[in-house]
């Protein structure tokens, strides 16, 4: 009797563990919808993608340009579809499947001209990645590299042009990495390691907003350490450059009260400002890729009746990237290096 209704409970409990593995396939399968497979018009396949597109389904899109990929991977619209996925992809937040797609097509076609596109989504990836400079900045060096990859490869198209703007910005933020490393030194009282970084700010990234305050943590730094004349020099930049900046302000003030008084009156008065500016993104801005959809009345890839006017793949020359964005973007500042007041 024990026998059997051992035998039973072991029947019982191996009936439950298949039915908890089907349940979890099952759910599985409804976290990861994929279409069925069905040969389907390429042009509908690919119509239906940006048609999700535009409603912001952006894992729908996926599905269908996957699909054309699939079904079709040899055709011109295949190539295309490669790209738009990148683009849902980075419009859903994930920036590793963009990245992946983007390399994916620069290592198939790197000759084709929509490679510019898929070398700036790559970029925007990694720039739209980086975190506050109090964090680690690993993401900040991956988009300084791909921005200034787009801007030399590509130089003459709007692709370039969005990179240089960034490239600005992302010098900013590791100037601003490294003014923070540089006011934490002074905090810890070590004065010359911080005097390291605000030197690495001013041979480095002089043409970004933290150029101010690292020549007045030098002057502030190099009076700490007793080497009157080197802050003096770094006084007279500051003021030569920037004259009313509220950072020269409150170096005058310093060094005059040392006996050291420079030659360049201050224009403004008062205390400094903000210390830094928080970074800023700008993904409202991203070029799109253009879709080249063929005119394709919109309606689901699994309905039969859907009417299609499809014009035939373009020629590499036609598909590649070449819309700008509705707003235009802002001109690039100039930028401006420092002079020294002592040379001719």
């Amino acid at each position: 009797m024990s026998l059997v209704s051992k035998s039973a409970k072991v029947a019982l409990v191996a009936t439950m563990c298949a039915l908890a593995v089907a349940g979890c396939a099952g759910r599985s399968k409804k976290n990861k919808p994929h279409l069925a497979y069905e040969e389907r018009p390429v042009e509908l396949l690919y119509a239906t993608g940006a048609d999700r597109l535009d409603k912001r389904q952006w894992t729908q899109a996926v599905d269908y340009f996957q699909e054309v990929e699939r079904q079709h991977p040899y055709s011109e619209w295949s190539r295309r579809a490669m790209l738009m996925q990148a683009y849902a992809h980075y419009e859903a937040n994930d920036y590793s499947e963009a990245i992946a797609d983007a390399d994916r097509f620069i290592q198939l076609y790197p000759g084709n001209q929509a490679a510019a596109y898929a070398h700036y989504i790559k970029a925007v990836c990694y720039f739209e990645q980086i975190v506050d400079v109090n964090r680690d900045q690993a993401s900040t060096g991956q988009a300084l590299e791909a921005l200034r990859d787009v801007a030399q490869r590509y130089p003459a198209t709007e692709y370039a042009h969005d990179a240089r703007l960034k490239i600005d910005m992302v010098n900013d933020q590791l100037a601003g990495k490294e003014m923070t490393i540089g006011r934490w030194y002074l905090r810890q009282g070590d004065t010359l390691a911080a005097v390291n970084r605000f030197k690495t700010v001013v041979d480095r990234y002089q043409t970004t907003s933290h150029a101010p305050e690292a020549l007045y943590r030098l002057v502030e730094g190099y009076l700490t350490l007793g080497l009157l004349e080197e802050a003096k020099r770094n006084g007279a930049v500051l003021g030569y450059n920037y004259p009313g900046d509220p950072w020269y302000s409150d170096a005058y003030r310093l060094l005059t009260s040392k006996g050291l008084k420079p030659a360049v009156e201050p224009k403004g008065g008062g205390k400094h400002g903000l210390i830094h500016l928080p970074f800023r993104k700008d993904k409202g801005q991203t070029v799109r890729p253009p879709q080249a959809a063929p005119a394709v009345k919109t309606a689901d890839a699994g309905s039969t009746a859907a009417t299609t006017e499809a014009a035939a793949p373009t020629t590499d020359a036609a598909a590649a990237p070449a819309a700008a964005p509705e707003t235009p973007a802002p001109a690039q500042p100039k930028k401006k290096r420092f002079h020294l007041p002592f040379t001719k």
